[in-house]
């Protein structure tokens, strides 16, 4: 049995942590210098500074790239957990195309719409309705996006619409359906009170949203859309770090 890997400590999980490292870290640099990823059998060569000013800028741009390879690196391992359910979602989306996509969204909020008609006030049944729609439209841009636009626009726009799509009609089901206020209103009210007292209370915004906002009816759709935009992106970026790292075919 080989020993080589282990004591040259290039194969296995420190192999591969170096070789994302190394990936990371040379897609940073080359931000702002030329030919520096992947340029070790290239007849270019990888660029090297000649100047001292040019030696000096890349030397800090360099230990900048290593600082923040301790905030991306984790994201990127989260984006390798969850890339495999993001690639199986996209696969279905590929074998439906959009308008299955949107079909099976219309079939899923139809039928709550429907439900809504048969069991609820005119009222009620127009906010369900309202909500499915929006919904519906939502799937329909996430997956446009997906389809049709590159990393940035799917990491932009594809990802929180998606999350868009799957958390504003339940909660607009529940501001006209009492029966489900207690189960998603309510632990809704505890999340806005736990993301204004820890993330939101630099800098004094959570008193500025207590003070102009109050959180009731509406303002329940108001936060999960507000929501889903950043929650998007919080999956949308560590899953294109992996691409970028290591791609789907590796």
């Amino acid at each position: 049995m080989s020993t080589h890997s282990g004591r040259g400590g290039g194969g296995g999980v420190v192999g591969a942590i170096r070789a994302d490292l190394g990936r990371l870290h040379g897609a940073w640099m080359e931000l702002a210098f030329p030919r520096q990823r992947g340029r070790g059998h290239s007849v270019m060569g990888k660029w090297k500074p000649e100047t001292l000013p040019q030696k000096i800028g890349y030397h800090v741009w360099s230990v900048l790239g290593t600082i923040g390879l301790l905030a991306l690196y984790p994201l990127t391992v989260l984006g390798f957990a969850t890339r495999y359910y993001a690639v199986k979602l996209d696969s279905t989306r590929t074998r439906l195309g959009i308008v299955g996509v949107t079909g099976v969204a219309i079939l899923a909020w139809g039928t709550l719409t429907v439900v809504a008609h048969l069991r609820l006030p005119f009222d009620a049944f127009l906010a369900v309705a309202a909500a499915s729609l929006v919904g519906v439209l939502s799937t329909a841009l996430a997956a446009g996006f997906s389809k049709t636009g590159g990393r940035l626009v799917s990491v932009l726009f594809a990802y929180p619409f998606a999350m868009t799509a799957i958390f504003l009609p339940p909660v607009v089901a529940a501001l006209v359906t009492p029966s489900l206020e207690g189960v998603i209103l309510e632990p809704s009210y505890d999340f806005a009170i736990w993301i204004l007292d820890t993330i939101l209370h630099v800098g004094g915004l959570n008193e500025w949203l207590r003070t102009n906002f109050t959180l009731e009816g509406a303002a329940y759709a108001g936060m999960w859309v507000g929501i889903s935009f950043p929650l998007g992106w919080f999956l949308g970026i560590p899953i294109a770090l992996a691409d970028l790292v290591r791609p789907s075919s590796d």
